[in-house]
């Protein structure tokens, strides 16, 4: 009996020393009120078409174009919302365009919570890849294409079809041209939309070169650099106590946050669920800055009492030009 006691022993103590070397698997980040987080490790981007948006609860649904599910998804405060290659807005995007919507679970395992709209222009522009045309169907308005990097060393698709109709704009140097001007060999990017069913290109817009493309990226963002110094940098309220605010502004706010300094003055105000505001701005001045992740924690000290702003709440910020 004591020798099976001192056997039992020796294994719970070996079972005990195993466990201890291993390793603690990692908890997946969830998405959290309130804070910017990103599950990278559980997350969808499917390719589909836009159906609905309402920009007041910032939710909407598309088409999955894999299989034809029509999806919901609300939009997290702080989601990438790339249009045109670059940073835009909600209401940049058109009922019927095809975009990546990258997805993440909510509490009860749906995957309803977005983090970015990816349009197509975006997604080549930032990959480097074209549709190069293969074979040309003027009757028809069909391109057959190789979805590719520049020089093919890399192949995404092959037999890629792009359709045009009346409605399609051709861009050439960032002008207008037409749909015989393209070639066998051209390498074209294009802003697509959906039919209503199945994996479909009807192109929008055709771009010939990187220089149309970059035209309607610089548009983009000279506009909504224009709407972020208007409407404000767009936050979350970390605390809020007495005079003391303690904002998490979102990386889209760029145009107002590279303005900021310690001693800077703004004006910053409680927002709703669109992210417009909800009460008369309050004056103050920044007293401490620094980086949180890829956003801008700031600091401020207000001249009232900042009682409307409620932690995990949204704000707007302004900087006051001297």
């Amino acid at each position: 009996m004591p020798h099976r006691a001192l056997l039992s022993c020796l294994a719970a103590l070996s079972l005990s020393a195993l466990a201890a070397d291993t390793p603690t698997a990692k908890p997946i980040p969830v998405i959290t009120p309130g804070q910017v987080i990103i599950p990278f490790e559980k997350m969808r981007r499917i390719w589909g078409e836009l159906i609905s948006l309402d920009l007041t609860s910032r939710t909407g649904k598309f088409r999955n174009e894999s299989n034809n599910e029509v999806m919901s998804f609300t939009v997290m405060p702080y989601a990438e919302l790339l249009h045109h290659a670059t940073l835009g807005d909600l209401q940049d995007f058109k009922v019927g365009e095809r975009a990546i919507f990258r997805l993440h679970v909510n509490d009860k395992e749906q995957w309803v919570w977005l983090t970015y709209i990816q349009d197509e222009m975006n997604m080549m522009n930032g990959h480097k890849e074209y549709f190069h045309v293969d074979q040309i169907d003027a009757a028809a308005g069909k391109l057959t294409c190789i979805w590719a990097n520049a020089d093919q060393s890399f192949v995404r698709e092959k037999n890629v079809v792009i359709e045009t109709d009346k409605n399609t704009h051709f861009w050439k140097a960032g002008q207008p041209a037409k749909f015989s001007d393209i070639k066998a060999g051209d390498k074209l990017r294009t802003k697509t939309h959906g039919i209503g069913k199945g994996k479909n290109r009807m192109a929008w817009e055709v771009f010939f070169d990187d220089e149309s493309l970059l035209k309607f990226q610089a548009e983009q963002k000279a506009m909504q650099a224009k709407r972020i110094l208007e409407e404000g940098a767009p936050g979350y309220v970390d605390a809020s106590s007495g005079t003391q605010l303690t904002l998490t502004l979102f990386n889209e706010g760029d145009e107002q946050i590279k303005r900021l300094k310690q001693g800077t003055s703004v004006q910053v105000a409680p927002a709703g669920v669109d992210r417009k505001p909800t009460a008369a701005p309050i004056a103050g001045k920044v007293t401490t800055l620094g980086k949180n992740g890829r956003q801008v924690q700031v600091t401020l000290g207000l001249t009232a009492s900042g009682e409307k702003f409620q932690p995990i709440g949204l704000a707007r910020l302004w900087v006051v030009q001297p």
